[in-house]
């Protein structure tokens, strides 16, 4: 029997304007293999564990924080007679985008040559304690500013974790623009798509941009993703779809331009096939879930 993990598509709060999730977790007896196509980082704060990211392990311990990119499957072990107690947090890549003169922080996505995890000791785990416990009590509050503060604590985390990880591990050997046979320099690829996916974007010119045929990189994608080229793109579409259905007024005509679909027809039909529900269904029952959860 061929063994498949589990493929985690959603996370809360994933279809709003901050797709931020910041949980604590006791894990008893570790966590089955999976993969998700979004970002998370972990850290430990008590017990003893292991976990394995594409087969390769690492210690787990307090201080250790470790950073999966989508797609990589990934599994936690619970060493025997303890509890291993962590933070998770969940998040779209396109909290990573740069916007005006911000560095980008997606360049932490490319970085295969540096390690996914590190063991912080010192003054750089008692600075990693203090930010990812002020981000939880942000995340649990309702400040004004809430969304704006995540972000930048996300950003700030993220940065610490890659300038301490640099400070061990040899500089990373700069990628070439094209694409390798092993695939290793595909995520330039899953980047742009990223940041591109409400334009017109044809597989073959990726291929010429990227500099590689059609049918190597329609494989790359699939071997990657799980998904086709058009599976991919219309997943992301509609999901910056569902932020706006649920985190704005536009009208269900407007969205659908702005996720990259030409036609309302045919954003109407994708949505309810990946959904159940048409846009304006769908909106109207998370507008009412949000409602309850106030009362």
């Amino acid at each position: 029997m061929t063994y498949i993990p589990a493929y985690l598509k959603t996370y809360p709060n994933m279809d709003t304007s901050s797709p931020i999730h910041l949980s604590q977790n006791r894990l008893y007896h570790g966590f089955r293999p999976h993969r998700h196509d979004f970002l998370e980082f972990s850290y430990v704060i008590d017990g003893q564990g292991s976990e394995t990211i594409n087969d390769v392990r690492h210690e787990m311990l307090p201080g250790t924080f470790t950073f999966v990119l989508p797609y990589q499957v990934h599994e936690l072990f619970t060493e025997p007679g303890s509890t291993l107690v962590l933070y998770n947090c969940n998040f779209s890549m396109d909290v990573l985008m740069p916007s005006g003169h911000e560095e980008a922080l997606m360049d932490l996505i490319g970085e295969d040559a540096l390690p996914s995890f590190i063991h912080m000791q010192g003054r750089d785990k008692e600075k990693m304690n203090d930010l990812i416990a002020d981000m939880y009590k942000e995340y649990k509050g309702n400040e004004p500013w809430r969304e704006t503060m995540l972000q930048i604590r996300l950003k700030e985390i993220l940065a610490c974790f890659d300038r301490c990880r640099r400070k061990t591990a040899p500089a990373p050997v700069a990628a070439s623009s094209g694409l390798t046979k092993s695939g290793a320099t595909i995520w330039p690829v899953i980047q742009y798509i990223h940041g591109n996916y409400r334009e017109e974007l044809a597989l073959s010119e990726l291929a010429a941009r990227f500099s590689i045929s059609a049918s190597r990189l329609s494989e790359l994608i699939k071997q990657t993703t799980g998904q086709t080229f058009v599976h991919f793109l219309n997943d992301l579409r509609l999901r910056h779809a569902c932020s706006l259905l649920v985190s704005t007024d536009m009208s269900v005509a407007d969205i659908a331009l702005e996720a990259g679909y030409g036609s309302y027809k045919t954003f109407s039909r994708l949505f309810r096939e990946a959904k159940g529900l048409v846009p304006r269904d769908y909106r109207k029952k998370k507008q009412q879930a949000s409602a309850q959860t106030k009362r």
